[in-house]
């Protein structure tokens, strides 16, 4: 891979840069440029699309888009260690690499990126989940990304794509499959990582649908998901009270028996439940 480009291997690059993972900011850098690139080509077809990477570190992800013919990359990095690494391979592809030093939650990249745009990256661990909600419920949709490509700990992609009925199953599935197409893609072991993490990984590719499954409040149906999976041991009556004096008639005006528990209401419900409570 590293001929590919004319770059050094990412172990050489580490080394040169002194660039040890931190735990604080969350990072296992991914070493294997076969592995990155494979990762990129889950993306799908990437020309003529921008591509948004949180957290590059060192780069090998981001070689892998460049490669892939992403027309152009935006790599948002807080760790200003990794600078020089990535500085090295804008040089690689002129033009096509652009990076800002800054804390993903806090910059705004459309200012930075032309439609359309796919989002690639292996999440940082500890904002992973955040990001991934605030790209899932933008005030307007469809969104500014056509797909994203996200690398989780497994556990977290499993209950991305959790069906009713599994444990896994909660606002995470609801919000994501309620606005979009969401399937495990790849799994990683730790030992795919340096350093290895104590659990495994997986990548999540989510394509935005051109509308929502069902129609639904946005704001509604958050708050409704969010206090039925708060207390998801609770029948739905008594978790749900609080959002309703009459939250019994309004369950079985959904279809949903009031003495079921949030995990075996569907989507489809869950949608029909935010539209008696609006």
């Amino acid at each position: 891979m590293s001929g590919i480009d004319g770059l050094p291997p990412l172990r050489e690059v580490i080394a040169t840069h002194e660039l040890s993972a931190k735990k604080s900011l969350g990072q296992n850098f991914l070493l294997d440029l076969n592995l990155t690139a494979k990762i990129a080509r889950q993306a799908g077809d990437l020309s003529g699309m921008d591509v948004l990477e949180i957290g590059p570190g060192p780069g090998g992800l981001t070689r892998g888009l460049l490669a892939e013919g992403a027309r152009k990359v935006l790599a948002i990095e807080k760790d200003r260690r990794c600078l020089p690494a990535l500085a090295e391979i804008a040089e690689a592809y002129p033009g096509r690499l652009e990076v800002i030093s800054g804390d993903a939650l806090e910059v705004d990249p459309l200012a930075h990126l032309t439609p359309p745009i796919a989002i690639c990256a292996n999440l940082p661990y500890n904002v992973g989940t955040e990001l991934l909600v605030r790209w899932l419920t933008p005030a307007e949709w469809p969104p500014f990304w056509t797909t994203l490509t996200l690398m989780f700990q497994r556990e977290v992609a499993e209950r991305i794509v959790a069906q009713p009925g599994s444990k896994a199953y909660g606002r995470l599935a609801v919000l994501a499959q309620w606005r979009a197409e969401a399937r495990i893609v790849l799994s990683l072991p730790p030992s795919a990582f340096t350093p290895p993490p104590k659990v495994s990984s997986a990548v999540v590719h989510l394509r935005a649908l051109p509308a929502p499954r069902f129609p639904a409040d946005q704001a509604v149906l958050e708050r409704v998901v969010a206090a039925a999976f708060n207390q998801r041991r609770k029948m739905l009556r008594a978790a749900l009270k609080g959002l309703a004096p009459d939250i019994e008639a309004r369950l079985e005006a959904a279809g949903i028996a009031p003495t079921q528990r949030a995990e075996q209401v569907s989507l489809e419900q869950f949608c029909a439940l935010a539209r008696a409570l609006a």
